[in-house]
């Protein structure tokens, strides 16, 4: 595969300038929006706060916005990396897969049946949710005699996406209330949230980082093919378990935060396999990095779309993913 960063050095290089671009989007995040602010009143605010409406609004509302869209981006990045790789499937991505709307639907069904509203709480059913989700997919994509496929893992998650938005969507009918308490959450968004949320499970989503980073190496063996893999001594088992688990554990943390947020996981690993090519300790580490910026990038633009209000993230990135899938699915058919 040809890429654009074909040397170490040029990848090292090219991996500073995303992470200023990274900066960059933060520092945009936390000034730009419905209300004026500048560059200066960002910094004053923690070095000379005042109590102005400019100082709360920078310190409560855009910081954390800020880092929980760069800390979400970059959990959905490396999800959709591990995803593509464990699969050997371009679609693969958690809304595609119906992990985000499994995710969703046990968050609701525990709100709706059992009143549960605790973050912590969330993130665990999060986690059980995607867990559950990620398991009926795998299996329905590999029954069959010709096993496992890029076309029947797809077609298995859109029948789980369809499952479990169809449940989710009675349980809100039939019960008013939980509708008002996850409506604005599950259409997916970095808005209103405090930083305490991002603090109970940023210990999860970091050691998931850690761990798609350590296990990137094995999948790049996994990848020559399991019998090529057994050959050389890898335990091919154990690096698909780790790899699930952590799949998992980045999806139930960015659903417990942001809710249902689609498409970041397509989209980012092609980019990054464009520029990186096809080593996954490259991939991973590039996704983390640019699925931020996307993220980021889209809760921006999300705010001045429809001024003085805004639209759900989910939107916007949907408005990228949508044609990107389109294209990845028609170059895929046409091979």
């Amino acid at each position: 595969m040809n890429n654009l960063l074909s040397s170490t050095s040029s990848k090292f290089f090219g991996l500073i300038v995303c992470f200023l671009i990274l900066a960059c989007f933060i520092f945009s995040s936390i000034v730009f929006g419905v209300m004026d602010t500048s560059w200066k009143e960002a910094i004053e605010a923690y070095t000379n706060f005042n109590g102005t409406n400019e100082h709360i609004v920078i310190k409560e509302v855009r910081v954390p916005r800020a880092l929980i869209a760069a800390a979400v981006g970059a959990s959905l990045g490396i999800s959709g990396a591990l995803l593509q790789a464990l699969t050997k499937n371009p679609l693969a991505d958690l809304s595609i897969f119906g992990i985000n709307s499994g995710a969703s639907f046990f968050i609701v069904l525990a709100v709706s049946i059992f009143s549960i509203n605790s973050l912590s709480l969330f993130t665990w059913i999060a986690f059980v949710g995607a867990a559950l989700t990620g398991i009926a997919v795998y299996f329905l994509g590999s029954i069959g005699r010709d096993g496992m496929s890029p076309v029947k893992l797809t077609l298995a998650g859109a029948a789980m996406t369809a499952l479990f938005s169809s449940l989710t969507h009675g349980l809100l009918v039939a019960n008013e209330r939980t509708l008002e308490e996850v409506l604005f959450w599950l259409s997916g968004s970095v808005a209103g949230r405090k930083l305490d949320i991002l603090t109970d499970v940023f210990p999860y989503m970091a050691a998931a980082w850690i761990v798609a980073l350590i296990i990137a190496g094995p999948i790049n063996l996994l990848m020559l093919g399991e019998d090529v893999a057994k050959g050389l001594g890898q335990r091919t088992l154990l690096v698909k378990i780790v790899t699930g688990i952590t799949i998992v554990a980045l999806a139930g943390s960015a659903v417990a935060v942001a809710g249902p947020i689609g498409f970041v996981g397509l989209v980012i690993p092609h980019i990054t396999r464009s520029l990186v090519g096809i080593d996954n300790r490259w991939i991973v580490t590039y996704s983390a990095v640019l699925g931020a910026v996307l993220l980021l990038g889209a809760d921006i633009s999300a705010r001045f779309i429809a001024m003085p209000k805004e639209m759900p993230i989910s939107v916007m990135t949907a408005l990228i993913g949508v044609p990107f899938f389109v294209y990845v699915a028609r170059r895929g058919l046409t091979r």
